[in-house]
């Protein structure tokens, strides 16, 4: 199985499930502070490989749900300037595994670059509480 360095969100409940699924499935995790992380744009530049920029950001930022920031219209370096002014616009988790590294969470792909466990839950990288808002369900805040 695969060792993962793990930029997350302290306090995400969904960085705790994905944590949880990939500890599932055998892997050893490096859990990192992605608030406190010193980003260089090289360096943050390199989890998103041939994304559209519109798909480096987290929908769920509060600048960007509130429409301050529009990732849609952003060129490579205003984005990754922000983003490092602001890590709560990052996509999360980042992850890097034997010189690979991805942001977000999307299943499919992370099974296929280290494999993951069968699951009944669905663990993507939507903000928990955006998908709890929007079914009506109520949950807990993350903490700060």
């Amino acid at each position: 199985m695969a060792h993962v360095i793990f930029w997350e969100k302290p306090g995400c409940a969904g960085n705790a499930r994905q944590k949880a699924l990939l500890l599932r499935s055998g892997h050893t995790l490096d859990v990192r502070n992605l608030l406190g992380e010193p980003w260089t744009e090289a360096g943050l530049r390199s989890f998103f490989g041939p994304r559209p920029v519109s798909g480096w950001f987290n929908k769920s930022s509060p600048r960007v749900k509130s429409g301050e920031v529009h990732p849609e219209a952003l060129d490579e370096k205003s984005a990754l300037s922000l983003m490092q002014a602001d890590p709560l616009l990052i996509r999360r988790p980042l992850m890097e595994s034997g010189g690979h590294r991805e942001a977000g969470f999307e299943p499919e792909r992370i099974a296929a670059w280290i494999g993951l466990a069968e699951t009944p839950v669905t663990v993507t990288d939507t903000c928990v509480h955006e998908t709890a808002r929007l079914s009506g369900d109520v949950i807990a805040p993350c903490k700060p």
